[in-house]
C-alpha cells in the first residue's frame, strides 16, 4: 500500500485521515474518513440530575420508565398514550408533559423490519446512542472520524424549553444541556464529538449571551429553527434575530437548521401514511433556504454561515435557478429589488451548506449544488442512518468524482464550515 495526498489542504499531522490510500493490487483509493454533520444523541437519564443547578431540579426534566400504549404518527405529529401493561419504555417528564423514546430514533442495530414506532428503553438501544465512548467505537466501525449531534428530548432546536411556562427553569435547562454537551458528551472525545448547542429561543438577549458563552469555550455550532414563525416566534425578515445572527457571524458559529426544527413536518392529506411525510422531509429546508435568500440577512451578515441538516441536496439546482429567475424577472413587484443586490444563488454559494446521506441526483449535479457547499452525514442512530455501511454508501455516491471533490464532500467542507482542527499541515 502506498499513500497519496488528496491535495495541498489535506496534509494531516494526526495520522492518515487526510490521505488517500492507494492499493497496489486494485488501484482503488481508500475513502477519506467521514466527518458527519448530522447525527443525534439520546440523552442519558442522569443529564439534568447532574448538570441542572440543585435549586431547579425539582422543576426540571425527570426520567422514568413505564409502559406505553398507543404510539402513532398522524398528520406530521406523534400521538401516544401510556399503559401500565404496555411495552416498557424510557420517558422524560417536564412540566406535566411526557416524552417517550421511540425505536425509530434509536434504530441502529435493528433490522429494517424491526425499525418500528414501538417504545424503547436505553438498555434496548445500542449503547452508542447515549454513551460517548460507545459512540466513538461505533464511529470507528462506520468509517467516521467526527460527528455533530442534534438533541432528542429538547427537540431539534430546543423547542421543549422554549415552550416551558417557567422560563427561569427553561433557561437553566438550556445551559445545563449545553454544559453536558460540551463537557461530558464531547469532552473526552479528542475533538471527534463536535459540540452543538441550544439557545433560549424566547429571549434574543439571552440567546446572544449563550452564543458568546459557548463560543468562548470553542463551540462553533448552534441549532436553530428552519422556520421560526411555525414556533410562534418572529420571522427572520423582522430584524428581531439580527443580534443573534451578528453574534454568530462574529464568533464563527454556524447556524444549523435540521428538518423538523419547526415542530412540524410537511404532509399532504391529514390521514396520509407516514411514508408521505418521510418522502417530503426536505420541503421545509427548501422553504427556509428561499426565506433566507430573499431576506437580506445574508447581505447584512456576509460572513454568517448557515447549514441545512438532513435536507439533502438534489432539489437545490432548480431552487437556485428559480430564485435567480424570480429575482430578475419579478423584480418590479417581488419586494427585493433594493434588498438583494446580487442574484440569490451568489449568497447560497458564499454562505450556505447542505448535507446528504443518500442523494445520487444531488451528487450528479455537484457542480451546481456546489463542490464547496456539500457535506455528508450518517444520521446515527435514526432509521435513515447509513450505519454501519457508511463507507459503502459514500463510495457508491462519490464513485467517479475527482479525489479533491470527494475529500471536500466527505470531510473538507465540514472542517472549513466548523473550523475543526483536522488536516492542518
Amino acid at each position: 500500500m502506498e499513500r497519496q495526498k488528496l491535495g495541498p489542504a489535506c496534509d494531516s499531522p494526526a495520522g492518515s485521515w487526510g490521505y488517500s490510500v492507494i492499493s497496489s493490487e486494485s488501484g482503488t483509493a481508500e475513502l477519506p474518513k467521514v466527518i458527519s454533520v448530522d447525527d443525534h444523541v439520546i440523552e442519558p437519564a442522569h443529564l439534568f440530575e447532574t448538570w441542572l443547578p440543585k435549586k431547579h431540579r425539582d422543576k426540571g426534566p425527570k426520567p422514568f420508565t413505564a409502559g406505553i400504549g398507543e404510539l402513532a404518527y398522524v398528520g406530521g405529529k406523534y400521538r401516544f398514550t401510556t399503559d401500565p401493561d404496555g411495552q416498557i419504555t424510557d420517558w422524560w417528564e417536564y412540566e406535566g408533559l411526557i416524552f417517550p423514546y421511540k425505536r425509530i430514533i434509536a434504530a441502529v442495530g435493528f433490522s429494517r423490519d424491526e425499525m418500528t414506532l414501538d417504545g424503547i428503553t436505553r438498555e434496548q438501544m445500542r449503547r452508542g446512542c447515549w454513551d460517548p465512548k460507545a459512540r466513538l467505537a461505533d464511529m470507528d466501525l462506520n468509517h467516521v472520524e467526527a460527528s455533530l449531534c442534534f438533541p432528542t428530548f429538547p427537540r431539534f432546536c430546543g423547542q421543549t424549553f422554549a415552550e416551558a411556562e417557567d422560563k427561569e427553569v427553561g433557561l437553566a435547562c438550556v445551559r445545563a444541556y449545553n454544559d453536558w454537551m460540551v463537557e461530558e458528551w464531547c469532552g473526552d472525545s479528542g475533538g471527534r464529538l463536535i459540540p452543538l448547542c441550544l439557545i433560549p429561543l424566547w429571549d434574543i438577549d439571552l440567546a446572544v449571551a449563550e452564543i458568546r458563552r459557548n463560543a468562548a469555550r470553542g463551540v462553533r455550532a448552534v441549532t436553530f429553527s428552519e422556520i421560526p414563525t411555525y414556533l410562534g416566534l418572529p420571522s427572520i425578515h423582522s430584524g428581531y434575530w439580527d443580534p443573534f445572527f451578528a453574534a454568530c457571524e462574529e464568533t464563527g458559529t454556524v447556524v444549523n437548521m435540521h428538518i423538523g426544527s419547526s415542530s412540524q413536518m410537511p404532509a399532504a392529506s391529514p390521514d396520509a401514511p407516514p411514508a408521505v411525510q418521510a418522502s417530503l422531509s426536505f420541503n421545509n429546508a427548501m422553504a427556509s433556504m428561499m426565506d433566507f435568500l430573499f431576506s437580506g440577512v445574508l447581505v447584512k451578515f456576509p460572513r454568517l454561515k448557515l447549514a441545512y441538516s438532513e435536507g439533502q441536496m438534489g432539489w437545490i439546482p432548480y431552487a437556485l435557478e428559480r430564485a435567480d429567475d424570480v429575482w430578475e424577472q419579478h423584480r418590479a413587484w417581488g419586494g427585493v429589488q433594493d434588498l438583494i443586490p446580487e442574484p440569490p444563488s451568489s449568497y447560497y454559494y458564499r454562505q450556505i451548506f447542505c448535507c446528504f446521506f443518500r442523494d445520487k441526483h444531488g451528487v450528479e449535479a455537484i457542480e451546481t449544488v456546489g463542490v464547496d457547499n456539500a457535506t455528508f452525514e450518517t444520521d446515527y442512530p435514526h432509521v435513515d442512518s447509513t450505519w454501519p455501511h457508511t463507507k459503502q454508501v459514500a463510495a457508491e455516491h462519490v464513485a467517479g468524482l475527482p479525489e479533491d471533490v470527494t475529500y471536500k464532500i466527505l470531510r473538507g467542507n465540514a472542517i472549513r464550515m466548523l473550523e475543526l482542527p483536522f488536516d492542518q499541515g
